[in-house]
């Protein structure tokens, strides 16, 4: 069982930056795939980032790729997303997903994951 806890939501104007931190429970962190994503109101869950468990696969969604940075520190059982030149449409409740294993294509679906958290809301005024 894994426990998320995401945290560095808040309120920013178009163009400002946040960054959002998921911290995990337990001592295995290194064995999960980790993801982002986002739900706005009146749409679906949607992918927005995943790691591998190394860190070095990641995935990002064509609507932040260059915007968006996933990372994570082992050490730290910690994941993260770097959120650049913000947007209103950015505007959402960002969930946190874990799954025990490799990432592969699946990480870009939430039947992929596991394990969620309670999520961070960010607001992009514009």
């Amino acid at each position: 069982q894994v426990q998320l806890v995401e945290s560095g939501g808040g309120l920013v104007q178009a163009g400002g930056s946040l960054r959002l931190s998921c911290v995990a429970s337990g001592r295995t962190f290194n064995s999960y795939a980790m993801g982002w994503f986002r739900l706005a109101p009146g749409k679906e869950r949607e992918f927005v980032a995943a790691i591998g468990r190394t860190g070095g696969a990641t995935y990002v969604a064509d609507s932040v790729k260059g915007r968006f940075t996933i990372s994570r520190d082992n050490t730290k059982n910690t994941v993260l997303l770097q959120m650049n030149i913000l947007k209103p449409e950015d505007t959402a409740v960002y969930y946190c997903a874990a799954r025990r294993g490799p990432l592969n294509s699946g990480g870009y679906h939430t039947r992929f994951y596991d394990y969620w958290g309670q999520g961070t809301q960010v607001t992009v005024s514009s």
